[in-house]
């Protein structure tokens, strides 16, 4: 398994988070200002759906609910031992009647980037969205055994 550098507080005894403290700040920023008639102060929110993560024999396969996001707006990238995904919906009430005096519209961004437990090929990698759950399954890389070097 890799582990990246990460700030650690002794005080608490957890690792720190920097995306759990960005979500800390906007609560008390909702806090300090409210949410008026608009809704929050951060209309256009990036979501960050929970995953799951599990290391099979040959594949790496990560799980992840993403409700009403159709197929072709979800990204899926991958580098190494590192996975990239996105998806946006964007939905307009249909209205009939003229004269509204009010029309709602939203947005919503969903974003996750983080290591997975080996390296991963796109070769036979395969994705499926079914009732609102992303599933990713990667192959693991044939990573060559570490090779000795001589000193002359």
């Amino acid at each position: 398994m890799r582990y990246g550098l990460t700030r650690w507080s002794p005080a608490s005894g957890s690792v720190w988070d920097p995306m759990e403290e960005l979500s800390r700040m906007e609560n008390r920023l909702s806090e300090m200002f409210g949410e008026g008639e608009r809704g929050s102060w951060m209309d256009f929110e990036t979501l960050r759906p929970l995953v799951d993560v599990k290391e099979e024999d040959k594949d790496i396969v990560v799980k992840t609910d993403l409700p009403g996001v159709s197929k072709e707006d979800v990204d899926i990238n991958i580098k190494g031992d590192r996975i990239w995904i996105t998806a946006n919906t964007h939905r307009e009430a249909e209205e009939e009647k003229e004269g509204y005096s009010m029309k709602e519209r939203s947005f919503k961004r969903f974003a996750r980037s983080f290591s997975l437990p080996a390296n991963v090929t796109e070769e036979g990698a395969k994705a499926k969205l079914e009732d609102g759950v992303l599933t990713v399954t990667l192959p693991k890389s044939q990573i060559e055994e570490k090779q000795k070097i001589m000193i002359e």
